[in-house]
């Protein structure tokens, strides 16, 4: 079978690339450039892919940055919050309509090159403040994006029920390169420990009963 999959290089993507992987599945992944005031995740991807050998496209969706302002991920005016994602103020990290965007274009490849399936990671902690990784989204969109060539392609979203510790477990078991992954929205030599994926990542390793491989520099 083979699947595109949606690749940020973060923890997430990471795992699910590695299960699908694990699963026999011919993986390409498909990362993006979309205005990010970084470019640490980008790295992570092309090293985790280059790990497994699996073919990596990068597209650039810089134009799209001036749509996209008002988010603390795109707009150099807003910093990024430091705490956790149940904070009221994490919500300035939303980038409207990404999951949407980087969905429909996965789409587009995974016709053009004859892809069964179609997958990313979201998982259930998100939920609390990204409305495009809600189990109701993917349900809606999955029929379009199956009526979108004569030939379906299935969307899927294994970790949609999970919660982040859950991913960190299932990355153990089945040896997910996760040390290789990058998280952090701030960029900098090391995860900063401070914004919500870098709390999010400490609090899923700590939960999991795992040793934390990455870090931090608080």
């Amino acid at each position: 079978m083979r699947t595109v999959v949606i690749f940020s290089g973060g923890l997430d993507s990471t795992v699910l690339l590695a299960k699908l992987i694990a699963e026999g599945r011919e993986c390409l992944a498909l990362t993006f450039k979309y205005g990010q005031k970084h470019a640490r995740e980008i790295a992570a991807a092309q090293a985790i892919c280059g790990l497994f050998g699996v073919r990596h496209q990068v597209v650039d969706l810089g134009a799209l940055a001036s749509l996209w302002g008002g988010n603390s991920l795109t707009d150099p005016a807003l910093p990024v919050p430091d705490g956790h994602y149940t904070e009221e103020r994490m919500k300035v990290t939303v980038v409207p309509g990404r999951n949407l965007v980087f969905l429909s274009i996965g789409t587009a490849w995974a016709i053009a090159e004859g892809a069964d399936t179609l997958a990313y990671g979201a998982h259930g902690g998100d939920h609390v403040i990204y409305p495009d990784c809600r189990s109701e989204f993917t349900a809606a969109l999955a029929p379009a994006i199956a009526l979108s060539d004569w030939r379906a392609v299935r969307l899927e979203h294994p970790f949609v029920n999970m919660t982040k510790t859950d991913i960190v477990r299932l990355g153990t078991a089945i040896g997910a390169p996760m040390h290789l992954s990058w998280s952090c929205y701030k960029g900098g030599a090391l995860h900063c420990g401070r914004c919500a994926t870098c709390v999010e990542r400490k609090e899923a390793f700590a939960n999991s009963g795992n040793p934390d491989p990455t870090h931090y520099a608080e």
